[in-house]
């Protein structure tokens, strides 16, 4: 498992009840998880001094509950500054696991030896946007959602990036993809988190199931010829890492050789010592 224990603003606490109790910077947080499906002693006193406590409803959705939290606060990751805020569905703007992923193609960039162009798709509030940005790439930022791109924007600008070479675009990703095919503009890496189920700005449906192989063959015509890494995040109950495994090596490396390796990926729980596990990654590198 690739484990994201570099944080020093963020932690899990502990996990009971189908919750993890987190802190973020300055803040405790209670808030739902699927894989917490343990019912041990809430020993913690912070479970009971939490800030927000987001409830899950049985008819799906829920709320947050406040307990003099701010409506936005910051965070730091290395030289990073992330702005937060609760809002729906639980999130906070922000996958603190994917740092793991942030260490390693980081370290890729910085050794490349040569500029290095980044896509970054479906990018949500650009934690690895700014990432790549900070190891010294360009990087092009995509998701469908207004919001999500000027929340990116702002924390660019918090994080001192705001004048590096980063383009911003709302769009559908698919149908981006598929104009810098025609423009026949080129990428030397390629991330992409895309979600279970979406819809574009035009109503584009994407499922990720039916979509996410033919959308990985599809980007194989915007890889430039030395192609530095390819990354794909999943969150998606089925999507296993030896999936991703699959997906990688039929597509990025059949066309490119170098080698792939997929897993799990986790937080660090201070409280006992063990592991969170927040989803899967595959990555592809030379």
């Amino acid at each position: 498992m690739w484990i994201a224990d570099k944080w020093k603003d963020y932690e899990v606490i502990d996990t009971s009840k189908g919750e993890k109790l987190e802190r973020w910077g300055d803040y405790i947080l209670v808030r739902p998880d699927p894989q917490v499906i343990w019912d041990t002693k809430r020993n913690d006193p912070r479970w009971k001094k939490k800030n927000g406590h987001y409830h899950r409803s049985r008819a799906g959705g829920g709320e947050w509950e406040f307990f003099d939290l701010p409506e936005e606060w910051q965070i730091g990751y290395n030289e990073l500054k992330f702005n937060l805020k609760p809002f729906s569905f639980k999130h906070t703007g922000l996958f603190p696991e994917q740092a793991t992923n942030w260490e390693w193609f980081s370290n890729l960039i910085k050794n490349a030896g040569r500029p290095i162009k980044v896509l970054n798709l479906f990018a949500y509030t650009g934690g690895a946007t700014l990432s790549a940005s900070a190891a010294g790439a360009s990087v092009t930022h995509v998701d469908a959602a207004k919001g999500m791109v000027g929340w990116a924007k702002e924390n660019a600008a918090s994080s001192n990036l705001a004048d590096r070479p980063i383009r911003w675009l709302v769009d559908d990703c698919v149908k981006f993809v598929e104009r810098e095919i025609r423009r026949g503009n080129k990428y030397d890496a390629i991330i992409m988190d895309p979600p279970s189920y979406g819809r574009g700005p035009k109503g584009e449906i994407w499922k990720i199931e039916d979509s996410i192989f033919p959308f990985i063959e599809l980007t194989m015509d915007i890889l430039s010829d030395d192609p530095l890494f390819y990354l794909v995040n999943s969150y998606t109950t089925g999507l296993q890492p030896a999936v991703l495994t699959y997906m990688l090596s039929m597509t990025v490396k059949k066309k490119y050789g170098g080698e792939v390796e997929s897993s799990e990926i986790g937080l660090p729980v201070s409280g006992n010592g063990l592991v969170l596990p927040c989803g899967a990654s595959g990555r592809w590198s030379r």
